[in-house]
């Protein structure tokens, strides 16, 4: 099996390119079977759903009164400590966008 993946997108909206380009990274990881996680810090709209989404870190999430039922089904809000847990002792491929 392929080693993990995790993509980390720190830009959202202002950005619509750079996010287009994550989220694109995130489904050819996904669909090469990789398992997938994208961690995102600030709001985007999701070109394609991708194996697992932890969408930003829930203290900013409720700072900015963020809907929770905006999240793609597959989304959970998550911090750093569960971010590294996923990823484990056999560690994974990083991408930053």
């Amino acid at each position: 099996m392929a080693g993990k993946a995790v993509i980390s997108l720190s830009t959202g909206l202002e950005d619509p390119e750079k996010a287009a380009v994550a989220f694109l990274v995130a489904v050819g990881a996904a669909e090469s079977g990789r398992p997938t996680l994208m961690f995102q810090t600030k709001p985007t709209r999701p070109v394609s759903q991708v194996g697992r989404a932890v969408h930003g870190l829930p203290v900013c999430f409720n700072a900015k009164q963020l809907d929770k039922g905006s999240l793609l089904p597959n989304a959970e809000l998550a911090g750093t400590v569960q971010l590294s847990e996923w990823i484990g002792d056999e560690g994974a491929t990083t991408f930053s966008y």
